[in-house]
C-alpha cells in the first residue's frame, strides 16, 4: 500500500477514523485476488455492536459474578440499536447468528431473575421482528421451551413481555409448535387463560389473541395449523368480537383488541373450506362481522342481531326505535343547510336543498367539482336514492380527516376504520370457503331487494355509499364481487318480465328486484367514486354483476343505463380503471349472447350512446380526445347499418392508435401506444364481441384480420397471442353461421369468397412465424387452435399450396416436445379430418392416424386425452367414408393401421375418464368399420375380443356418466356390422349381459337410454343368440320401462320421457324379430300388473308425435305415429301367419294383446 503512505498529512482527515488497515501484499501474480470484507464491503455500526456482542455472550459463564450486570449492559446495547432492514438496508447478519445469540442468552438468563427475563423477552422481539429471521426447528423449539417455563414461573407482571415475545416467535410457526401448543391452547393453557373476554386486564387479553392469531397464521408452502387448535383458536376469535366493549377500556385499545381478533379469525378462515361447524356457526360469524362493519360508520344506528338465519328476505335486523338520533329526521337536512351556508359565502351558486347536500358530501374533495346538471336523476323514485348518496367525500383516504393531527377523535376514526376494513376481510374470507349453496340463504342480509321506505336496512351497499373510507368502501366491494361471482345458477331463476302476483311476491321476483337494486346502487357508486382503487373495484364488481345476472328475464334497460354511464372511463386517467372499463364490457357483450338489447347498443352510432355525459371523473378527460365525448352529427340508417360497431372501432383503436396525451402516472414518450394491460383488454373485448356478435362484426372481417396481422407481428408474447386468439375467435364465429343447425339465413352469412379471401391473407402473413415459434409454446398452441377454426367450406377453396402448408406443419407439431403445442396440433388434425375435402383422401387419413397414435402413448394425459378426441373423429370419418364411398376406401384401408388403431383404442379404454370417453367411441366406430374378411383374419381375432370386453368393463364400471353412456353408445354401434359374429362368440353374451343390467339397474337415465337403444339395434333374431338370452333382453327391457317412472334424482326427471320412448321402441322391436320358442317368455310379461303397464306406455309411445333422442341414437329413422302402427300391424300379421306346435296358446294371447293395441291407438 505504497500509494496509501504517499498520501499528504491533510489527507488523513478525510479517511473514516474506522476504515480497516489493509496489510501490506507484494505484487505477484500467484497472489490472492481482491475480495472485499463482507457481502457489502465494510461492516456497519449495526453489525459491529451485533458481533461484540454475540462474542461477549459466548464467553460469559452462568456461574460469574458480575453476569447480571453484564447481560443487563448487553441487553440494553442490542435493545437501543436499530436493526430494521427498512432503514438501514446494507446491515447483513445471518439468521444462524442470530439464531445462536439467542439461544446463548436463554442459557444464561435464569427465571428467578425477572427483570432480566422480561428484558430478553424484548430482546427476542426486536431481533426477530427487525431481522425478519427464519429460525431453525431447533432455536424454536429452545425459545419455546424457555417461554412457556417463564410463564408458569414468572410473576404475572411479566407476562405481557413473555406474550410478546411468544407472538413473535410463533408468527407463522404454529404447525412447528405443536409440542408446546396444548401448554397454551390446552384446557388450562396460558392463552386461553388470558384471551378470554372474561380476562380483566385488556393488555394480557390483547397481546394473548395476537399470539394465538400469529400461530393460525399459514405461511404460503407451509402446513396449515391442525384442526383441534385452529377450532379452539376460532372460537376464541368469534366470543372476543361477540363481546360487548367492557366499560373500563378505552375506545381505541379495544378497537385494537378487535382487530386483532378478526386477523385471527382470517387466518383461520384462509386457504381451505369451513370447518367450524353447521348453519349456526356460520349464522353466528356472519351476525358477528355484519355488526363490526359498521362500527364508527357515520349515520348508520340498528339493533344488530347475535345470529344470522338463512332466509330469502331481510326481516332479522331492523332500525333502532330509542335511538335519539334516528327520531327528528328533519335534523339532518337543517345540518347540512346550516354547513352549506358557509359554502355559499365563499361565492358559490345557489343550488337546490338535493344538490347543496351533494356537494356539502362530495364537492371538495381534491378540488373536483359537484356533479353536472345532466346527472340528475329525474323520476321520484331516483329521488330517493339522495338518503343513500355517498357522504363519504369529504377525504379521500383514512388519515385525511378534519380534526387536528393525531388528536383522539381522529385516531379513534382511523382505528374504526381499520376494524371495519378487518370485518369486511373476514366476510370475504367467509365467501370464499362457505359454500355457495349455503351462502345463498344468507345474500338478503347483505345485498337489499329493493329500495323500502324510511331509513334502509344496513348492507354492503351502504358501506359502499356512506362509508368515509375508501379503502373500507374497496373491501366492501371485493366482499360483494365475491358473493356475486360463480352465482349465476342462482340468480338464473329472477325474473321481472311479468307483474308478480297481487297475493304473494315470487321468489324470482325477488331476486330481480335485488338485481335491480345492486344495478342502482352500483350506479350511484360509480358516479361518485372519485379514488382510482376504489373505482376500478366498482367496475369489477358490475362486471361480476353483468356476468351472472339473467337478462334475458328481466325488463330491458338494466344495461342500456349501464352501457353509457360506464362509457367515458374508458379514456379515464388511471391505467386500471381504463382496463376494469373495458372489462365490464367483455361482460357486457359476453353474457347471454346475442342479446336483444346489447344488439340494439352496438348498432347505435358512436355519440349516441355516452356523448355529453360527465363524470366525477372529468378533470381525468382533460388529457385525452375530448372529441370523443361530443356529440356527433346524427348519421342516417344507411350509415349506421354499414358502420361497424363503435365498440369494435374504440377497441381496435386502444389497440393501434397511439395515445394524443399521457396521464401524469404514466411514462413513456408521447405519441407512445397504449399501456400493455389496456391493449390485452381491447383485444379480449374484441374476442366477445366476435364470439357472441359475429353478424355486426363480420362487415369489419378484412380489418380485423389486418388488426391481427399487427398483433402477431409484434415482439410482445402477449399481444401475439391475443392476436391469434381473436383470429380463432373469428373463425370460430364463421364456422358457427354455416353449421347445419344455424338459424342465420343464407344471406346474412359471410360470403364464402370474402371467408377464402380472408384466410388466404392470414395464411400468408405472420401466422406462418407464429407457428414456428418455438421460443414461446403457448403461442404456437394458440396458432394451432387458429389454423383449426378455419371453415371446411373455405379449406377447401384455398391455394393447394396453402392447403398443405397447414396440414404439414400440423403433422409436424404433433412431435413436438411441449405438450400444449402438440396438445393442439392432435386436435387440429383431428377437426382436418372431418373436413369433406379430406376425409377421403387415404394418405391425409392415414398419416394423421400415425400422429395420434403415436399421441396416445405420450406422458401426458391432456395429449393422450385429445389423441382420443381426435382418434373418435377419424373414426367418424371412416363410418361416413364407408356409407358416402364406394367400396374402394374400405378395402384400401391398410389392414395393419387399422389393428393398431384397434389395439391403441383398447388401451386407450383403460386410462383416465377423459381419456377413456373417446376411447371408446373410437373402438365402436372400428367395431362396425371392419369388414368380414378382416375379422376372420387370426391376427384380428384376440385384439376384436379384447376390444368388445374392454367395453364390457366400461358399462359395468363405475366411471363418469359420460364415460358409460358412450361405451353403451359404442356397443350398439358394434352390433350394426353384420360381420360380427354376434350368435356365436364368446363374448357376445358379455356384451348383452352388460346392457342389460344397465337399462334395469343404473340411476343415471342417459346412460340407461343408451343401453336400451343399444339392444335395439341388431336387425336379425340370430344375433340376440337362444331364446334364453333374447328372453332375458325381453325381461330386461320390460322391467326397465315398468320401474322408468321412478326417479332417484329430480335432475333426471326430464329425461325420464325419452327412456320410455326408446324402451318401447326396443320392444317393439323384439316383437317384430321374434320366434316360436320366444313367445312364452313374452307372453309371461305382457299378462297381470306388469302387462298393464306396458301396455300403457306403448299405447303412449304409438301415439305420440315424432321421434326421441333414443330412436335417433339407435341409428333408426325418425317414425311418425303412422309409420309405428303400420309397423305393429305387420308385426301382427307375422304373427298370424307364423306356424307354432307347442307355443299356440302363448301365440293367441300376443296376438289378442297386440290387437288390442292397434284398437287403443285408432280410438272410438
Amino acid at each position: 500500500m505504497a500509494a496509501q503512505t504517499a498520501l499528504p498529512a491533510t489527507s488523513n482527515d478525510i479517511i473514516h477514523r474506522d476504515a480497516p488497515k489493509f496489510p501490506a501484499v507484494a505484487l505477484s501474480a500467484d497472489a490472492a485476488p481482491f475480495t472485499p470484507q463482507g457481502a457489502g464491503g465494510w461492516q456497519t455500526d449495526a453489525e459491529r455492536l451485533f458481533s461484540r456482542c454475540a462474542a461477549k455472550l459466548r464467553v460469559l459463564r452462568a456461574d460469574s459474578a458480575q453476569l447480571r450486570e453484564e447481560l443487563n449492559l448487553l441487553f440494553d446495547q442490542l435493545i437501543s440499536e436499530n436493526f430494521n432492514k427498512i432503514l438501514e438496508p446494507n446491515i447483513n447478519i445471518e439468521a444462524e447468528d442470530v439464531c445462536a445469540l439467542l439461544k446463548d442468552a436463554s442459557r444464561l438468563v435464569p427465571l428467578s431473575q425477572e427483570h432480566l427475563v422480561v428484558k430478553l423477552c424484548k430482546l427476542e422481539h426486536h431481533l426477530l421482528n427487525q431481522l425478519k429471521v427464519i429460525m431453525d426447528e431447533q432455536t424454536l423449539d429452545v425459545l419455546l421451551s424457555y417461554i412457556t417455563r417463564a410463564l408458569k414461573v414468572c410473576n404475572t407482571w411479566t407476562h405481557p413481555g413473555v406474550l410478546q415475545a411468544l407472538s413473535t416467535v410463533v408468527y407463522g410457526n404454529g404447525p412447528q409448535c405443536h409440542q408446546h401448543l396444548n401448554d397454551l391452547l390446552g384446557e388450562d393453557g396460558v392463552l386461553l387463560l388470558y384471551s378470554t373476554p372474561a380476562q380483566p386486564d385488556m393488555d394480557l387479553r390483547h397481546v394473548a389473541l395476537t399470539c394465538m392469531a400469529n400461530i393460525c397464521l399459514r405461511i404460503p408452502g407451509q402446513p396449515p395449523l391442525d384442526e383441534e387448535h385452529k377450532s379452539v383458536c376460532f372460537s376464541v376469535f368469534l366470543k372476543t368480537l361477540q363481546a360487548p366493549k367492557p366499560s373500563n377500556t378505552e375506545d381505541v385499545f379495544y378497537c385494537m383488541v378487535v382487530q386483532v381478533a378478526l386477523k385471527g379469525l382470517h387466518c383461520c378462515l384462509s386457504g381451505g373450506k369451513w370447518k367450524f361447524g353447521g348453519g349456526e356457526e356460520v349464522g353466528s360469524v356472519l351476525a358477528a362481522l355484519k355488526k363490526l362493519m359498521f362500527q364508527g360508520a357515520p349515520g348508520v344506528s340498528a339493533d344488530w342481531p347475535s345470529m344470522l338465519y338463512p332466509a330469502p328476505l331481510p326481516q332479522y335486523e331492523s332500525p333502532s326505535p330509542h335511538k335519539p338520533a334516528e327520531a327528528p329526521k328533519p335534523s339532518e337536512p337543517a345540518k347540512a343547510s346550516a354547513g352549506n351556508k358557509k359554502r355559499k359565502s365563499r361565492g358559490k351558486a345557489k343550488k337546490t336543498s338535493a344538490e347543496d347536500s351533494r356537494r356539502d358530501e362530495g364537492g371538495e374533495e381534491d378540488g373536483k367539482t359537484a356533479l353536472p346538471a345532466s346527472h340528475k336523476l329525474g323520476s321520484e323514485a331516483e329521488a330517493k336514492s339522495f338518503l343513500l348518496y355517498p357522504s363519504w367525500k369529504r377525504c379521500t383516504s383514512d388519515s385525511e380527516f378534519s380534526d387536528p393531527e393525531g388528536s383522539a377523535q381522529s385516531k379513534l376514526r382511523l382505528s374504526h376504520a381499520r376494524v371495519r376494513q378487518g370485518a369486511l376481510h373476514c366476510l370475504l374470507a367467509v365467501v370464499k370457503c362457505v359454500e355457495k349453496r349455503t351462502l345463498y340463504g344468507y345474500w338478503s342480509s347483505f345485498i337489499p331487494d329493493s329500495p323500502v321506505g324510511g331509513p334502509p336496512p344496513p348492507t354492503l351497499l351502504t358501506i359502499i355509499l356512506k362509508d368515509p373510507s375508501p379503502k373500507v368502501r374497496a373491501c366492501a366491494l371485493q366482499a360483494l364481487s365475491a358473493m356475486l361471482d360463480g352465482s349465476r345458477q342462482f340468480l338464473a331463476v329472477a325474473e321481472d318480465t311479468a307483474s308478480p302476483r297481487t297475493s304473494y311476491t315470487p321468489f324470482s321476483f325477488t331476486l330481480a328486484a335485488a338485481i335491480r337494486e345492486l344495478h342502482r346502487t352500483l350506479g350511484l357508486a360509480l358516479m361518485a367514486e372519485t379514488s382510482p382503487q376504489t373505482l376500478t373495484q366498482v367496475i369489477k364488481c358490475l362486471a361480476h354483476l353483468v356476468s351472472n345476472a339473467p337478462y334475458h328475464r328481466l325488463k330491458p334497460g338494466l344495461l342500456s343505463s349501464l352501457w353509457k354511464q360506464i362509457r367515458p372511463y374508458v379514456r379515464n386517467r388511471d391505467v386500471n380503471v381504463r382496463v376494469s372499463a373495458l372489462t365490464l364490457y367483455g361482460a357486457l357483450v359476453t353474457t347471454q349472447a346475442p342479446l336483444p338489447e346489447v344488439q340494439l347498443l352496438l348498432r347505435q352510432p358512436e355519440g349516441s350512446t355516452g356523448g355529453g355525459s360527465l363524470t366525477p371523473q372529468d378533470g381525468a378527460l382533460s388529457w385525452r380526445h375530448r372529441e370523443a365525448q361530443s356529440p356527433r352529427a346524427p348519421r342516417t340508417p344507411r350509415e349506421v347499418d354499414g358502420a361497424p360497431p363503435w365498440l369494435l372501432t374504440l377497441c381496435a383503436s386502444l389497440v393501434t392508435q397511439p395515445r394524443g396525451d399521457q396521464s401524469d402516472s404514466e411514462g413513456g414518450a408521447v405519441g407512445a401506444l397504449e399501456p400493455s394491460p389496456v391493449r390485452l383488454e381491447a383485444l379480449q373485448v374484441l374476442s366477445h364481441l366476435v364470439r357472441g356478435y359475429i353478424s355486426l362484426a363480420q362487415a369489419s372481417l378484412c380489418d380485423i384480420g389486418q388488426l391481427c396481422a399487427r398483433c402477431l407481428a409484434e415482439t410482445d408474447p402477449s399481444i401475439q397471442l391475443h392476436g391469434a386468439k381473436l383470429l380463432e375467435e373469428l373463425g370460430s364465429g364463421i364456422i358457427q353461421q354455416y353449421r347445419a343447425e344455424s338459424d342465420v339465413p343464407e344471406s346474412s352469412r359471410v360470403p364464402l369468397s370474402q371467408v377464402v379471401q380472408f384466410w388466404t391473407e392470414v395464411l400468408s402473413g405472420p401466422l406462418n412465424a407464429a407457428l414456428q415459434n418455438e421460443q414461446h409454446p403457448t403461442l404456437q398452441t394458440s396458432a394451432c387452435d387458429t389454423l383449426a377454426s378455419i371453415l371446411p367450406h373455405a379449406f377447401a377453396q384455398l391455394p393447394d399450396k396453402t392447403q398443405l402448408m397447414c396440414i404439414t406443419v400440423l403433422l409436424g407439431l404433433t412431435y413436438s416436445d411441449n405438450y400444449l403445442v402438440k396438445t393442439a396440433a392432435v386436435r387440429a388434425l383431428g377437426v382436418y379430418v372431418l373436413f369433406p375435402c379430406l376425409r377421403e383422401d387415404l394418405m391425409f387419413v392415414a398419416d394423421t392416424a400415425n400422429a395420434i397414435l403415436a399421441a396416445l402413448d405420450d406422458r401426458s394425459s391432456n395429449v393422450r386425452a385429445k389423441a382420443a378426441w381426435s382418434l373418435g373423429n377419424l373414426t367418424d370419418t371412416l363410418i361416413v367414408n364407408m356409407d358416402c364411398v364406394d367400396v374402394d376406401f374400405q378395402e384400401e384401408m391398410s389392414d395393419m393401421l387399422l389393428l393398431k388403431m384397434l389395439q391403441a383404442a383398447t388401451r386407450a379404454a383403460a386410462d383416465k375418464d377423459k381419456v377413456k370417453c373417446n376411447a371408446v367411441r373410437a373402438l365402436g366406430n372400428l367395431l362396425h368399420f371392419l369388414r368380414e374378411g378382416q375379422l376372420s383374419r387370426s391376427a384380428f381375432q384376440r385384439p376384436l375380443e379384447d376390444a368388445v370386453r374392454a367395453l364390457v368393463k366400461t358399462v359395468q364400471s363405475v366411471a363418469t356418466m359420460k364415460v358409460r353412456w358412450n361405451a353403451c353408445y359404442a356397443l350398439g354401434n358394434a352390433f350394426r356390422n353384420p360381420a360380427l359374429p354376434l350368435d356365436s362368440a364368446s363374448w357376445s353374451g358379455d356384451a348383452f349381459a352388460s346392457l342389460c343390467n344397465v337399462v334395469t339397474s343404473c340411476k343415471n337415465l342417459k346412460v340407461r337410454i343408451k343401453s336400451a337403444a343399444a339392444l335395439a339395434v341388431p336387425a336379425h333374431r340370430r344375433c340376440y343368440g337362444d331364446d334364453e338370452r333374447f328372453g332375458r333382453v325381453w325381461h330386461s327391457l320390460a322391467t326397465a320401462l315398468e320401474t322408468s317412472e321412478d326417479m332417484h334424482d329430480f335432475l333426471e326427471y326430464r329425461y325420464s320421457a325419452t327412456l320410455r320412448h326408446t324402451l318401447s321402441r326396443a320392444l317393439l322391436h323384439l316383437l317384430h324379430l321374434s320366434l316360436p320358442q320366444d313367445l312364452p317368455a313374452i307372453c309371461a310379461s305382457l299378462t297381470g300388473e306388469e302387462g298393464r303397464g306396458i301396455r300403457e306406455h306403448l299405447i303412449k309411445y304409438l301415439q305420440a308425435e315424432g321421434g326421441g333422442e333414443g330412436e335417433k341414437d339407435a341409428g333408426g329413422d325418425t317414425l311418425n305415429c303412422q309409420q309405428r302402427v303400420q309397423t305393429l300391424q305387420l308385426t301382427t300379421t307375422r304373427l298370424k301367419a307364423m306356424k307354432t306346435e307347442e307355443e299356440e296358446s302363448s301365440k293367441d294371447a300376443l296376438i289378442f294383446f297386440l290387437e288390442d293395441l292397434l284398437k287403443a291407438c285408432k280410438g272410438p
